[in-house]
């Protein structure tokens, strides 16, 4: 796709050094893990590189009879940062850009735009791409780990401190309730719900505490077809579930029955978004895929841990509110009327546990939580935790 053009002026990189021996400019680029792309004067595709294929979902075959303003619509700020590289024949950056289209959604892009200097036709821009988004959250997952330690914390304190006298205070209304009148007994009932009530929330808090996890081998596809089996003969019966699975990753290293509560949260936290809005057409979706470069501390050491399997669960429902979004994984913190708040708390502390990241992408009519896990290796297989 690399025009002449490009190939003259990309050709500087090359410059003094052995021609026979030195790499083509064009193949370094393309070797390049960020997105870079050159746009002609009128904007349209010239060159772009693997990086930028994948970030912008679109070949480079399909790239060369596009123009910038097929993808974004010229409002977008992205047009305004190309003018200043023109006019001003210099560098210029811009952060926490959106570009959002029908074809196309990201938020949180930083671009750099440059000129062309030895550019015989004039107007050329070489674009940069970063998505600042797997930096914002590796910096969400620590806060999320952060919240569940402080939901831990409280766990232990109500254990120890409420469960005690919620039971005799739940046992003394039993009492009383054989000894007054019909109209006292509703009374007491109340007095002896609520004391369930507030035991069967602190119950729900115990899970939170700090307990090693035992480890192995894990098919995500049996976790996933298993959550959907419960969920299609329960909440979720009147739901289509649509399924994209990799069949050929290979296995998770982590805790099956906490696996299953962090995707079971999820698929019913969609199921219910889909159901409050009254969807004519929910669906949710069940996808896996192999994704290289995501690494992450491993809690408690030193060692850092490949993240190359990604699991997914996405509706189509009204997405989740702006005020709500960034606190979504705290404590106490739900778009729900009689939510607790606690189950996306405890699915950040699950794969908190696992050394493994949570990704959160919601828009209206698309909602989208993406799980990045370890992956079994031999090591592993060998210690077994």
């Amino acid at each position: 796709m690399a025009s002449s053009m490009t190939r003259r002026v990309l050709a500087a990189v090359g410059r003094g050094a052995d021609r026979g021996r030195a790499p083509d400019a064009v193949q370094i680029l393309g070797a390049l893990p960020v997105p870079v792309v050159l746009l002609d004067a009128q904007n349209r595709f010239r060159f772009a590189n693997h990086a930028a294929e994948q970030f912008l979902g679109i070949s480079a075959a399909g790239l060369s009879q596009l123009a910038l303003g097929d993808l974004i619509p010229a409002d977008n700020p992205l047009f305004l940062l190309i003018e200043q590289v023109r006019h001003g024949e210099a560098t210029v950056s811009d952060h926490d850009l959106t570009l959002e289209s029908p074809r196309l959604y990201k938020q949180g892009i930083t671009v750099q735009g440059s000129p062309l200097p030895e550019d015989p036709e004039g107007g050329s821009v070489l674009l940069v791409m970063q998505d600042a988004s797997a930096a914002r959250a590796l910096d969400r997952q620590l806060a999320f780990r952060g919240a569940a330690r402080s939901v831990t914390g409280m766990a232990a304190i109500l254990a120890h401190e409420v469960k005690n006298p919620l039971s005799g205070i739940r046992g003394a209304a039993q009492l009383l309730e054989a000894s007054v009148s019909a109209q006292d007994q509703e009374l007491t009932v109340l007095i002896r719900d609520e004391a369930d009530r507030i035991r069967a929330l602190v119950d729900r808090m115990e899970i939170f505490g700090e307990k090693p996890i035992t480890r192995g081998a894990v098919n995500i596809h049996r976790v996933l077809e298993h959550v959907r089996r419960l969920a299609q003969t329960g909440f979720a019966a009147h739901i289509r579930f649509a399924e994209i699975y990799d069949p050929s990753l290979p296995a998770v290293w982590g805790n099956r029955d906490q696996l299953v509560q962090v995707v079971l949260n999820l698929v019913k936290n969609a199921a219910e978004a889909l159901t409050q809005a009254g969807h004519g057409n929910p669906e949710i979706t069940l996808s896996t895929g192999f994704q290289h470069g995501m690494r992450l501390a491993i809690p408690g050491s030193s060692a850092r841990v490949d993240l190359p399997l990604v699991v997914s669960v996405r509706d189509n429902g009204p997405g989740i509110p702006d005020d709500i979004r960034p606190h979504l994984f705290e404590p106490f913190v739900s778009s729900k009327a009689q939510g607790s708040g606690l189950g996306l708390a405890l699915v950040a502390k699950i794969m908190g546990d696992h050394g493994g990241l949570i990704e959160v992408d919601s828009r209206p009519g698309r909602t989208e939580f993406r799980l990045h896990l370890p992956v079994l290796n031999e090591t592993d297989s060998d210690r077994g935790e």
